[in-house]
């Protein structure tokens, strides 16, 4: 009838993702396509191929969906709290993957390997975070922790805490981690302060600062690779 409503196998190739998916492989497919996945269904007269692609015009990117917090990405395009989740949590499962890449990789060797690593968990908050990887004597990855929010500075890094981890992870060595919501890299004043300030501290428990990485936009800043931990 005229006034029926399609059904899957008379829909348009392209609102049926999840069929093209498992015909082609998730590779044929694009971004909007494997939002939409995702979203499962549609709202409002949209379908859910529709609403994923106004989700990524108004974050502008993958990159930008994934600085959202859950309550945030909720009130975009209208997704709503359960369609926010099933995005959020595919978003950190993707961010897990690349840890546990890392993880099993024997050794954290170098500023490149430790900024991908870091990269997926800190590039895009809004907000400054702390965090340290522990590493072992032949500096393969313990663990990874964020130790503090907010305002990074001398001050509201105690590192008495850090401490705290290191002797929890048994760890005996670690690479210290910030990143700059602004996107700039350079280490402030501060951000030098606090690195010395945590160097001589874990020195006296025979741990050592690997480095010290300042995750940016587009980019990271190496203390290790720029001297600065001689």
């Amino acid at each position: 009838m005229m006034g029926q409503s399609l059904g899957i196998k008379e829909m348009p190739e392209v609102e049926r993702p999840r069929e093209r998916c498992l015909s082609r492989g998730p590779g044929a497919l694009s971004t909007t396509e494997l939002l939409a996945i995702l979203l499962r269904t549609g709202s409002k007269g949209r379908s859910a191929v529709t609403m994923a692609g106004e989700v990524l015009s108004r974050c502008g990117s993958l990159r930008g969906v994934s600085a959202l917090e859950p309550k945030e990405l909720a009130a975009v395009a209208g997704l709503g709290p359960a369609r926010a989740a099933q995005v959020a949590a595919a978003l950190e499962l993707a961010r897990r993957f690349t840890e546990e890449e890392v993880h099993l990789a024997e050794t954290l060797s170098g500023a490149e390997e430790a900024y991908r690593f870091l990269r997926p968990r800190l590039r895009d908050l809004p907000h400054e975070v702390f965090s340290v990887i522990f590493l072992n004597q032949k500096h393969g990855v313990l663990a990874y922790r964020e130790l503090f929010r907010g305002s990074i500075h001398a001050s509201s890094v105690h590192p008495r805490e850090v401490v705290k981890a290191v002797l929890k992870e048994n760890a005996a060595a670690v690479i210290l981690a910030h990143n700059h919501p602004s996107g700039h890299t350079s280490p402030s004043p501060d951000d030098l302060r606090l690195t010395e300030d945590l160097k001589a501290l874990l020195g006296h428990l025979d741990v050592r600062v690997v480095d010290h990485l300042v995750i940016g936009g587009n980019g990271y800043f190496s203390f290790a690779r720029e001297g600065l931990l001689r």
